[in-house]
């Protein structure tokens, strides 16, 4: 993982996208490192916090890297690096059974936009902006920008972003109830990670079914996540943090919670 680092300290994994030269410019090694420091993380951690080196979270793909992709008639299918490596990072940050919190930093700029906002928590620098840059060279909005735009900020919202292709500066992207908060551009890591450590410490496994089932609602109707409401409830009963969590409010004491 040349250009993604990976450091765990008291349960929290951190992330750092590493090539500040091209402001953590996304190529297929950085996909590939992400992968692996995720599923690293799901086996050691109990919360993660991506964030990017530098003065950018992420400038989205890197451009003229390499060999075109190219489909089995040799043509050009600039779709074919979103089915072989995009998606199944983004499908895998989706089911995570552990909390997410991304710390954006500078810009997050196309696939970058897309992994900050694929965040549980959203924590941004004051100096931190979104640009949806894919209008700019022809390409649709891709990395799950499309789904999760719409569902965060409406659709004449989403549809300005996406067609514009302007800057949106963090202030705003709060006013807009995109992302979670805003804080002093030397703050934001700090911030992210004390948020994850939060986290880390409260009943994950049950955060982690809080968050399958904050996104199963974005597709379910209202029977449907009734029942899968249900579900997770069988589940999260049967933890020994729901216990600890029961007998800690009748004794009048902070819980300790395990994760399990």
């Amino acid at each position: 993982m040349s250009n993604v680092n990976y450091a765990l300290e008291g349960g929290v994994a951190t992330v750092t996208l590493s090539d500040p030269a091209t402001l953590n410019a996304i190529d297929m090694d950085l996909i590939i490192g992400l992968g692996e420091a995720f599923a690293r993380a799901e086996r050691e951690a109990r919360a993660i916090v991506v964030t990017g080196e530098g003065r950018g979270f992420c400038s989205g793909a890197k451009l003229g890297g390499g060999p075109p992709p190219l489909d089995a008639d040799g043509q050009l299918d600039a779709g074919l690096p979103l089915e072989t490596h995009y998606n199944p990072l983004l499908l895998r940050i989706r089911d995570l059974p552990i909390p997410f919190v991304t710390a954006v930093n500078g810009i997050a700029a196309g696939a970058g936009a897309s992994l900050a906002l694929m965040g549980d928590m959203i924590i941004a620098g004051e100096s931190a902006y979104f640009l949806q840059a894919f209008r700019r060279i022809g390409l649709v909005p891709d990395a799950g920008a499309t789904y999760v735009l719409p569902r965060m900020v409406g659709r004449a919202r989403a549809m300005e972003l996406m067609l514009m292709g302007k800057k949106l500066p963090a202030p705003i992207a709060l006013e807009w109830g995109m992302i979670n908060r805003v804080v002093a551009d030397t703050e934001v890591l700090s911030t992210a990670k004390a948020l994850a450590l939060d986290l880390a410490n409260g009943p994950t496994r049950t955060l982690g079914l809080i968050r399958k089932l904050a996104w199963d609602s974005l597709g379910n109707d209202f029977a449907a996540q009734l029942d899968a409401e249900r579900k997770a409830q069988r589940i999260a009963g049967r933890t020994s943090d729901f216990t600890e969590g029961v007998s800690a409010f009748l004794q009048k004491r902070p819980a300790k919670f395990i994760g399990a």
